[in-house]
């Protein structure tokens, strides 16, 4: 299931990273790992604010939709 689908507050695991190399590669760097443990704080416009790794990071929807959990 995309991380953008799943409820606010819960906590999921990351399975699978989808998209091109360098998307991938970005969200990579960002701390979106296969195996580390993210969950959705907020969803404001379009846009999802994201726990990972304890940091909050804004995504848009389109990349959270690449985030498998």
């Amino acid at each position: 299931m995309p991380l953008a689908l799943t409820d606010v507050g819960k906590i999921n695991t990351i399975k699978k990273i989808g998209g091109p190399k360098p998307q991938i590669q970005r969200l990579q760097e960002l701390g979106f790992v296969v195996g580390e443990d993210v969950a959705i704080v907020s969803k404001i416009a379009g846009n999802i604010i994201v726990s990972v790794k304890n940091s909050r990071i804004a995504i848009s929807k389109e990349m959270a939709m690449r985030i498998m959990v």
